[in-house]
């Protein structure tokens, strides 16, 4: 996967959903309504500890079973969820999380592997009590998405891939390629990340939101996002997907790189890759009215009762 495919961010925008969200759950058929005092809790920031000790923030939505968890990408955070919150918290409890380094997440870590962002994936799901988790990861989340899994065990039944899974399959790509592709990042991080930003839309996405982006992804830390993004393209497959059990389930726009089914299907049983004829990269809100269908569908399959 190349540094086009994994690089994932988007403007932090306010988190709208939230009442949305609150009022989609309690409508749901089959739906709990939450006392006064849990609903005005609902969304309000939560803080647990990864194993290394880096504080997680994170926030849950909605009622139901199974949890959803939502995992970011690359210099991105919890509220790029926004144009879901309200129709996932409206049938499934729903959290969002800011991997640290992210967000209002703590940045007291040097290792910046994909494991260890599993690791922050794991312990918010820890304090969620329900039953089966599903987890959904858009672009770098993906890879998150992986690490974590073995370490929720039984508990996890399923695994989103939103524009991720690109190279699944694929031996990681040379490391002086990989350093090749990252020398201008250490450069000129501001000054190349809004020249790479625009790779990430279709010429046809609104300019603003492509700048919008571009000076979001410019703002995280370049001690944090430059080594992150080294450790996302060094990432092997090979030693992740035999530790994942459950299905796993690729959600793709149509730019860039296809998901090669083929491939992936000689490890993972069953993969399957759908298409939504998309923008670009940034499906969560460029198309949520596409996507929200979708991920509900794949999550109620992943929930139904086993034959």
């Amino acid at each position: 996967m190349c540094l086009v495919d994994v690089a994932c961010t988007r403007s932090p925008l306010p988190a709208t959903g939230v009442t949305l969200a609150r009022s989609a759950a309690a409508s749901a058929p089959g739906a709990s309504v939450p006392s006064p005092s849990a609903a005005a809790l609902e969304g309000a920031p939560r803080i647990t500890a990864s194993a290394d000790g880096v504080h997680v923030e994170y926030h849950v939505y909605g009622h139901g079973d199974p949890a959803v968890v939502l995992i970011h990408g690359w210099s991105c955070n919890s509220s790029y969820w926004r144009e879901q919150l309200a129709d996932l918290a409206s049938r499934y409890t729903t959290v969002t999380l800011d991997l640290a380094g992210h967000g209002g997440s703590g940045r007291n870590r040097t290792d910046w592997t994909m494991a260890r962002y599993g690791e922050d994936v794991a312990a918010v799901v820890r304090q969620i009590p329900s039953a089966r988790i599903v987890l959904i990861g858009h672009l770098m989340g993906g890879p998150v998405a992986l690490e974590a899994a073995p370490l929720i065990g039984d508990r996890l039944i399923g695994i989103i891939g939103v524009d991720t899974f690109t190279r699944l399959g694929l031996p990681p790509p040379p490391r002086p390629l990989v350093d090749r592709q990252i020398a201008p990042f250490r450069a000129d991080f501001v000054g190349h990340m809004h020249s790479f930003v625009p790779q990430l839309f279709a010429k046809t996405a609104d300019p603003a939101f492509v700048r919008k982006v571009a000076d979001d992804m410019s703002r995280e830390p370049p001690q944090i996002a430059i080594p992150t993004l080294i450790e996302l393209n060094s990432l092997d497959f090979a030693t992740v997907l035999p530790r994942i059990h459950v299905p796993i389930i690729a959600i793709e726009s149509a730019l860039g790189e296809s998901v090669s089914e083929a491939r992936v299907r000689r490890t993972v049983p069953g993969f399957r890759v759908v298409t939504v004829k998309s923008a670009g990269h940034f499906l969560t809100l460029e198309d949520p009215r596409d996507l929200n269908p979708l991920l509900l569908k794949e999550i109620a399959a992943m929930a139904a009762p086993r034959p």
